[in-house]
């Protein structure tokens, strides 16, 4: 991390964005370069001014902070984003920490420890505000069952397909114009490489990932 952060406040709320800087103002090593109303004047800006730090609302008026974000990082934006917001649903933080934000946190914390964090985040630790930890170890979980997932061959995944379904071995050879061996050989490495026990935990996760 640099001496001097380049930093643009992105909040349509004039309060929120006086008390954002009030903060920072703790901080020397910070310095605001900008503040944005909206989405689209953050996304233009950054695509004609050097940025470190972007400090992104979730819930605004016209383009949202998810579509803000999406919009900074397919446009090659690379500095840390974020996220400081009211909403602690999960879903949300999820779906921002999926779509490259480096940290979420909430307006309603204690200013010294949002500063904390904020330094974090730009140290490189990707940081979310306490009460929202839990949500990033079921994203971590939700990435490791993805990964197992994919290393399952064409034929591995089209049999925990029909297992999904409730099919049987024998069931599921007449399906695929296989024989029923092949079926059993099949769903023993796919329950191997989903590190799981029972046909049962395979249509789970199946189910679970196919939401």
């Amino acid at each position: 991390m640099s001496d001097s952060t380049r930093v643009m406040i992105v909040d349509d709320h004039p309060l929120m964005r006086k008390g954002i800087e009030q903060l920072l103002a703790l901080e020397p090593r910070l310095h605001i370069v900008a503040e944005a109303t909206n989405g689209v004047e953050a996304v233009s800006y950054a695509q004609k001014n050097p940025v470190d730090l972007i400090l992104l609302d979730f819930n605004m008026q016209g383009l949202s902070g998810l579509d803000s974000l999406k919009a900074l990082r397919q446009n090659g934006c690379s500095a840390k984003i974020i996220i400081l917001t009211v909403s602690d649903n999960k879903q949300d933080v999820i779906a921002m920490i999926n779509q490259g934000a480096d940290g979420y946190l909430l307006k309603d914390s204690e200013p010294e420890l949002l500063l904390k964090n904020i330094m974090s985040i730009l140290a490189g630790q990707l940081t979310v505000s306490e009460k929202l930890i839990d949500y990033l170890n079921e994203l971590d979980q939700e990435d490791n069952i993805r990964s197992k997932l994919s290393s399952l061959t064409k034929r591995e995944a089209q049999i925990l397909v029909e297992v999904s379904k409730g099919y049987s071995n024998k069931e599921i050879s007449d399906n695929l114009h296989i024989s029923e061996g092949t079926v059993k050989v099949h769903v023993k490495s796919l329950l191997k490489k989903l590190q799981i026990k029972s046909r049962v935990e395979a249509a789970i996760v199946y189910l679970q990932q196919a939401k």
